[in-house]
């Protein structure tokens, strides 16, 4: 190894890291946000990712120096060089997002402060304003406070300017008719953007003029626009007329806030945080999307990102309101289609209760009340109890009964942001903003563990690969027949193609059974979206702007409409439960599709093993080991190819009836004059009647079944090329490409320790994990009080 190497290896688990103070303060610093027991658990994987780069860097440059000898490269030579590259510059660990997802007004900023501890940093909203876009907070190793706010390109600030224009015109002959123009929702916020943007009486110049004029604020070329400040409340104030939309002033003039319309996110990355972990990014989400199509599109790829949504909303509407039911359907099918594994319920501002009303109101009980704050826990834990049931009923409906998410033991937080900062009637534990950041650090460890593992366990692979290269006892025998081993693998490849084929099979009849229930139930469900309790008024260029974006209208203050997913979801409430069987990864069983994977690749590494211990051959033993750590690899790679087809096969029903549709909805936004509105609802009317008679649901099947078809095809061409190269590379061949490689028994050797290690850490940290709960049993606890506590053994 390099003499600059920061460790000293005796044993594996006793290697001491004794890099500079810089680097031990740096790593030190980074683990400060977990207690003890995970913070060396944590830096045990630090350290042994950072030996493994070194590692392969090593390796990388011997392979470099020699292929430079030669102009002519041998082909496993470029596997190998490649090979280490990629995993040299793969990201340590990709970023963990957490997605708080409610309306506006549900606590969601609040929240968010109080689970990084910065008071009032983002802008809170109250009756004047509000969030005005998706703003992702990280922390890293930086020394300021930084944000940076991303802004519509010129191209898709022009494309929304003209729906704008569009939604706004007003032609004459349409006044004095019962659906005339009104101030709806769709209008107000087309008037208010432009507004914000050009200044008051924007509203009535034609897209021409608009593009002629210039806005009120400069906008940098680069559509990006950076702030810094050295504290928090120096970025904060910079931030705010950002990522608030401020209301109207009293007089209906433009305040002061004038880009907001342009901006598609925000990123603030704070100093490294003693509260969440580097790595972790916490999204504030709005509820309904946006009328921009790259805002709205943003929104949904943001929600498929995450790997927890929290459903956002404040106990007064918990259970009145059905937004909260609205965003939890949308978390549901984020499940299904992204990559998220865990939805949590969180009940804010569990702290607003008026006494007298609740005792009133109060229900059964033997205990008596006598304090606002005993009021608070028993509502908050009744709160707790109904929403776990009711949720997990219905994520029951939604997802196979096995799925992650239904393992949770927290399915509801009820949390209170005022009183973590007060502590008046509640302490900092019973506001369960700790049990909040305690469930984002395990979370954050357990895929920092995964991600390890794989990493060093690939590492692994490749240099017991070069080092088998580099033995002359690899070369005398004839490794594991690979001939008779190629015929093992082809057969096994074919019986994966029938396995998949089955897995995908168990679609076809709920997606026969659900084209049924749209076809039956289609027009209820579109008179139903088309249909307002007050008629057209307030309606007509809501429509139009349903019309505009192709069925899809979000409002900043409306529920999102959406006509496409409203006409499919009969096809959809068949498909879910079906669909999240095929795609599962947690408990394997028949159905799930990673479960035939699986079977593949322990049937290969089972024949390998076999046929190592029956010949005896072992020198073989190096060429075993890599192969079987190559298809761990080899299929470990899938994982990602079937995450990105997930999600176009869950939308393919879903963009195949709003692409059938598209000329209906054009003919519908370009009606004017008299009862417009009315004229509109009957050209969708008879579109989707029209395309329902031709096959509107059966093409949507199709569809779906198509994407099916063709993940199977990627899946099995990706594995038959990678196993192919991968015997390539472990059949016996003379000279050529061995002299091209240089020693690297100190590169394998050293990984070699680094791969047993891994056992040794998963050991160490079960032990602490074991004595952590024995001291929790037999620590102090406290006494219920919010503020001075008094500690009492336990018993």
């Amino acid at each position: 190894m390099a003499e600059a190497e920061d460790f000293v290896s005796q044993e594996p688990h006793l290697a001491v890291f004794k890099g500079s103070p810089r680097k031990r303060r740096r790593l030190d610093q980074k683990c400060r946000v977990f207690p003890p027991a995970e913070q060396s658990a944590l830096k045990e994987y630090e350290k042994l990712e950072l030996r493994t780069r070194r590692v392969l860097s090593n390796t990388y440059q011997k392979l470099i120096q020699s292929a430079f000898l030669d102009d002519d490269i041998p082909g496993g030579v470029k596997y190998l060089i490649n090979r280490l590259l990629a995993l040299i510059e793969k990201s340590s660990l990709d970023p963990f997002y957490i997605g708080l997802f409610g309306a506006t007004g549900a606590g969601k900023s609040s929240l968010l402060n109080a689970i990084i501890h910065q008071a009032m940093f983002l802008p809170l909203s109250g009756d004047n304003v509000c969030t005005s876009c998706i703003v992702q907070v990280s922390s890293s190793s930086c020394e300021h406070y930084e944000a940076k706010i991303h802004l519509l390109s010129d191209q898709e600030w022009k494309e929304e300017l003209r729906n704008l224009t569009t939604l706004l015109q007003r032609p004459e002959e349409e006044d004095g008719e019962e659906d005339s123009w009104d101030r709806d929702n769709a209008v107000e916020e087309a008037t208010w953007k432009l507004q914000v943007l050009y200044g008051n009486g924007a509203e009535r110049k034609s897209y021409e003029e608009l593009l002629r004029a210039k806005p009120r604020a400069k906008i940098p070329a680069s559509r990006i626009i950076t702030l810094k400040g050295e504290e928090a409340n120096e970025l904060s104030a910079k931030l705010d007329p950002y990522i608030q939309t401020q209301m109207r002033n009293i007089d209906g003039g433009p305040v002061r806030t004038q880009i907001w319309p342009l901006i598609k996110y925000v990123e603030v990355t704070l100093p490294r945080s003693g509260m969440i972990p580097e790595g972790v990014v916490l999204v504030d989400i709005l509820g309904t999307g946006d009328f921009n199509s790259k805002r709205d599109e943003m929104w949904k790829r943001t929600i498929d990102k995450c790997s927890v949504i929290w459903v956002i909303s404040d106990i007064e509407r918990i259970s009145g309101e059905k937004i909260h039911e609205e965003l939890l359907c949308e978390s549901i099918k984020a499940c299904q289609r992204g990559v998220c594994q865990d939805i949590a319920l969180v009940v804010t501002k569990c702290d607003k209760l008026y006494l007298p009303e609740y005792l009133r109101e109060r229900k059964g009980g033997d205990k008596v009340i006598e304090s606002q704050r005993e009021a608070i826990l028993e509502r908050n834990e009744t709160v707790n109890l109904q929403k776990n049931r009711t949720l997990k009923e219905k994520l029951k409906r939604k997802l196979p009964t096995d799925s992650r998410v239904l393992e949770a033991s927290d399915l509801v937080y009820t949390v209170s942001a005022q009183e973590y900062w007060r502590q008046d009637l509640l302490n900092e534990e019973e506001t369960e903003i700790s049990k909040l950041r305690d469930y984002i650090r395990k979370k954050f460890l357990e895929k920092k563990r995964k991600t390890v593992t794989e990493y060093v366990t690939e590492a692994f692979g490749i240099l017991l690969l070069i080092d088998t290269f580099n033995s002359q006892d690899g070369l005398t025998n004839e490794y594991l027949h690979l001939s008779s081993l190629r015929r093992f693998v082809e057969e096994r490849i074919q019986l994966l193609e029938k396995d998949v084929d089955q897995c995908f099979t168990q679609v076809e009849q709920p997606l026969q059974e659900g084209v049924r229930d749209a076809r039956t139930f289609y027009r209820r469900i579109l008179s139903g979206c088309l249909t307002r309790s007050k008629g057209n008024q307030g309606f007509h260029q809501t429509l139009k702007a349903v019309c505009l974006k192709d069925g899809i209208y979000a409002s900043r203050t409306l529920a999102r409409i959406d006509l496409n997913e409203a006409i499919t979801q009969p096809i959809y409430d068949r498909v879910d439960p079906i669909f999240g069987n095929i795609f599962k990864t947690g408990k394997d069983t028949k159905s799930a599709l990673i479960h035939h994977i699986d079977t593949f690749k322990q049937s290969l590494q089972e024949k390998m093993t076999e046929m190592v211990l029956k010949r005896r051959w072992e020198s073989a033993s190096c060429q075993h080991n890599f192969l079987i750590q190559e298809i761990n690899a080899i299929l470990g790679g899938l994982e990602g190819h079937i995450l990105r087809k997930k999600k176009k096969i869950y939308e393919s029903l879903c963009n195949s009836v709003q692409n059938d549709l598209k000329s209906c909805y054009e003919e519908a936004a370009h009606i004017t004059g008299k009862k417009a509105c009315e004229r509109m609802k009957d050209a969708i009317r008879r579109g989707v009647e029209i395309q329902v008679a031709e096959g509107l649901f059966e093409r949507a099947q199709e569809r779906m079944k198509i994407q099916f078809q063709q993940l199977k095809n990627g899946i099995i061409e990706k594995v038959k090329g990678s196993v192919s190269t991968m015997l390539i590379l472990a059949s016996p061949r003379g000279e050529s490409l061995y002299k091209e490689l240089s020693d690297v028994k100190n590169e394998y050797k050293e990984m070699e320790k680094l791969y047993k290690s891994l056992r040794e850490i998963a050991e160490n940290a079960v032990m602490r994990r074991g004595m952590q709960e024995f001291l929790m049993k037999m620590s102090p606890r406290k006494v219920d009080s919010p503020k001075n506590s008094t500690l009492v053994l336990c018993d």
